[in-house]
């Protein structure tokens, strides 16, 4: 069975790094997009960064080019997401998902089936 376990997430001043992790486990399977997700209070999810895990292409939200960087780990399955220039509107519950298929709408909530549990991540001004 496929889960996704995410890790990292806390509290920053604006101008500040994170950087969230997240490890799939039950498959051995490669050719699948990992993306990452967020969702603030009252706010519909929104991708903010994929990666494809076959070939490395990444995707990323208008909104976290250039300060945002998704990439695979040295550890087979696991996944990273380094988020540096935080500011207050980064501010959110962030998710790691998984989906199985071609590197196509990767950046696109629907399109996923399997979910971490999701870390918040606030930015303060």
């Amino acid at each position: 069975q496929v889960q996704l376990v995410g890790s990292g997430g806390g509290s920053v001043q604006a101008g500040g790094s994170l950087r969230l992790s997240c490890a799939v486990s039950g498959t051995s399977y490669s050719g699948y997009c990992m993306g990452w997700f967020r969702q603030a209070p009252g706010k519909e999810r929104e991708g903010v960064a994929a990666i494809y895990i076959d070939g490395g292409n990444t995707d990323y939200a208008d909104s976290v080019k250039g300060r945002f960087t998704v990439s695979e780990g040295n550890v087979k399955n696991t996944v990273y997401l380094q988020m540096n220039s935080l500011v207050p509107e980064d501010t959110a519950m962030y998710y790691c998902a998984a989906k199985w298929g071609p590197h196509v709408r990767c950046l696109q909530p629907g399109e996923y089936d399997y979910w971490g549990q999701g870390a918040q991540v606030t930015v303060s001004s």
